[in-house]
């Protein structure tokens, strides 16, 4: 699979985890902030990395194999436990054209140069020490200033 493709993948994937209930432009937005890190340098430089970043830990069957440690990934479905599966074929292919359209830059920055997103009911400590950007559905969005 090349890059971009895979980049797609995980944008999808990460779509649907995060944000398959929402409106298109919440979904949209998820995934506007992913490529918003990509194109910040503090931030890992592919969709994929972006996604994946956090802490790992070695297997205890292979040292050599490492896995996500358990609620410590940048966003919580990658490392919560939970079998990764697709299930709502529907919702993922529109995750897929939703991904492509923000890959491509097809799809407009729905969230002003959001870095970081949290639902409404839950109140992360970083929250106060970023600008909010946007609402759309059930989150909001804020930017992390650059340095």
């Amino acid at each position: 699979m090349d890059i971009f493709t895979a980049s797609v993948v995980c944008l999808a994937m990460n779509i649907y985890f995060e944000a398959r209930s929402e409106p298109i432009a919440g979904q949209i937005g998820v995934s506007q902030v992913v490529m918003n890190r990509v194109a910040d340098h503090r931030y890992p430089n592919t969709p994929c990395e972006v996604i994946h970043q956090g802490p790992t830990k070695p297997s205890w069957k292979d040292p050599k194999v490492s896995y996500p440690v358990r609620h410590k990934c940048q966003f919580s479905w990658y490392c919560d436990g939970k079998a990764d599966k697709i299930t709502d074929k529907k919702a993922f292919t529109e995750a897929l054209r939703i991904a492509y359209g923000v890959a491509t830059k097809r799809l407009d920055d729905q969230v002003n140069g959001a870095t970081h997103y949290h639902a409404y009911y839950v109140k992360p400590e970083w929250a106060s020490t970023k600008t909010p950007t946007a609402i759309l559905g059930s989150h909001l969005f804020y930017r992390w200033e650059k340095q």
